[in-house]
């Protein structure tokens, strides 16, 4: 999987100026979660991927991944595209409702917008 990196500053206005909602695909299974982030009559694909899963393969390279760390330790999402897709990257190998919630809460935080204009729609199941 190739992966680029994103400036946040280059991302649609609407992410910082709406209220949002980040919808899950599926549930929280895997180090994927696929998901779409959601304003008034906008929206973007926007997927959250666990940097550290490496069987059968590593998700990402070793460059990636620390800069994903070095991101989250300073209380920031490293963002990248994936093919199309916006990716958010975090720490660990499978992802959990409070992670979730503190990556996207990061995204907001990284676009100048307050946490408590995004909202997490999680779905039950694999």
């Amino acid at each position: 999987m190739s992966l680029e990196e994103v400036d946040p500053f280059d991302l649609p206005d609407w992410l910082g100026e709406q209220e949002v909602t980040w919808t899950a695909e599926a549930g929280l299974r895997g180090h994927l979660v696929r998901g779409t982030l959601r304003g008034d009559g906008e929206e973007l694909a926007c997927d959250l991927l666990a940097v550290d899963e490496a069987y059968p393969a590593p998700v990402a390279d070793d460059a990636t991944r620390s800069r994903a760390h070095q991101a989250w330790r300073h209380g920031q999402v490293h963002l990248v595209t994936a093919g199309d897709r916006l990716t958010l990257l975090a720490p660990g190998r499978e992802h959990t409702v409070e992670g979730v919630l503190d990556v996207v809460g990061r995204l907001a935080k990284a676009l100048g917008a307050a946490p408590d204009r995004y909202a997490v729609l999680l779905r039950l199941g694999g």
